[in-house]
């Protein structure tokens, strides 16, 4: 079943026009991925779905129905969640209050609470008292996938999950994302990190000037150096 669909969209900031008619999908329990250079329109694409930056063209359909001109806190009751590249944690509020604070029940079977997301997260547990700007950037990482999970949504953006992080953080985070997939969640990842992307996506869209150059699976993209080259190589 098809989850979400973003149609033409067309969104500037002010007099800049970043997208250029973007087209994607995501199937239900499907990880998608946005891959590109900086600057090519991926975290504009993630605030166009969940209304910070609305589209002035073409349609956003989640489950059929269309959400371009809600307001961002109404998206984000419909089960669409957002983790931000700049984390935004609220630094004076401890773990367990920044989690707390997005609670929200939507009458789903197994929904998230604490004690699954520090299952999920066991480092957060450890420092459920310590206040979100104390944390390492790994942490605060965690911290912000996790209040997201505090919403039970439907679907999880995650822009730039592991930008800043060290390796080893990051292939812990690389596990942590996809037990999320094996759990059904679906997920639109926008990364530059290749091989994060690749290894836990079944489809990648990538993004050149605003505009949609190529979608395909992972073995595809791997299968094809030129395409690598043209559009994700520095």
């Amino acid at each position: 079943m098809t989850l979400l669909e973003v149609n033409g969209i067309h969104t500037a900031y002010g007099i800049s026009e970043v997208l250029f008619g973007i087209d994607i999908k995501v199937e239900d329990g499907e990880c998608i991925g946005l891959l590109g250079r900086n600057g090519v329109g991926k975290s504009t694409t993630m605030r166009s779905i969940n209304g910070l930056t609305p589209p002035r063209k073409g349609n956003i359909k989640w489950r059929g129905q269309d959400i371009v001109g809600k307001a961002t806190y109404d998206i984000a009751r419909l089960g669409i969640g957002f983790v931000p590249e700049d984390r935004r944690v609220f630094p004076e509020l401890t773990v367990w209050e920044n989690l707390d604070i997005a609670r929200r029940s939507r009458g789903k079977d197994n929904e998230w609470d604490e004690e699954q997301v520090y299952a999920l997260f066991p480092e957060l547990k450890t420092f459920g008292e310590r206040k979100g700007g104390y944390l390492s950037g790994g942490q605060q990482q965690m911290l912000t996938i996790a209040r997201s999970l505090m919403g039970n949504p439907d679907i999880l953006l995650l822009d730039e999950p592991s930008e800043g992080l060290a390796p080893l953080v990051v292939d812990k985070l690389q596990e942590q994302i996809a037990e999320l997939k094996s759990r059904g969640l679906s997920l639109i990842l926008a990364e530059q990190n290749l091989n994060f992307v690749l290894d836990l996506s079944d489809r990648v869209y990538i993004l050149e000037k605003g505009e949609v150059k190529y979608e395909g699976t992972p073995d595809e993209v791997r299968a094809n150096p030129d395409l690598v080259k043209r559009y994700l190589t520095v």
